[in-house]
């Protein structure tokens, strides 16, 4: 049976999920706040570091528009701190372990430009509002395109 495909205006799925400091949180922690919600393949890679040091450099802008970026991938917390390290990333990553949190996303499984379909995290993100509420979805999303697709759906 296939996932149900979120829409612009439902409710974003709650989740609780460990941070790259082992400690839980949940989605709803940050109502009232709008919440940028990307999930990437994996640690420290080409494409997941571009994405990730675009929010980095932009973080002021974002936290202008009273937004907060969490990233999610299945990588460890171990794997996140080394990753958040290297990169003086300023944000919050959770780990996602069985993928169940991507899975209610529709970013699991990995979709390929070709149209094939493979275990691994379809490139995503999500705005959600201060209500919990979707306001932007974007999936896929190319990683040169990620930062400009979230900053322009704050600023609507």
């Amino acid at each position: 049976m296939a996932e149900p495909t979120l829409q612009v205006g439902d409710p974003a799925p709650d989740f609780v999920l460990p941070t790259d400091q082992d400690v839980p949180v949940r989605l709803a922690d940050y109502r009232g706040q709008r919440v940028v919600l990307y999930f990437y393949p994996a640690d420290d890679t080409p494409g997941c570091t571009l994405q990730a040091c675009s929010f980095r450099d932009a973080y002021p802008q974002i936290a202008e528009q009273h937004a907060v970026v969490l990233g999610v991938s299945p990588d460890s917390a171990q794997s996140h701190r080394a990753f958040k390290t290297k990169y003086d990333l300023p944000f919050t990553l959770l780990v996602d372990a069985d993928q169940a949190v991507a899975k209610a996303y529709g970013a699991w499984p990995r979709r390929l430009p070709d149209g094939q379909v493979t275990d691994g995290i379809t490139r995503s993100q999500f705005i959600i509002d201060e209500a919990g509420r979707l306001v932007d979805i974007q999936v896929p999303v190319k990683a040169t395109e990620s930062l400009a697709r979230a900053l322009a759906s704050l600023q609507r």
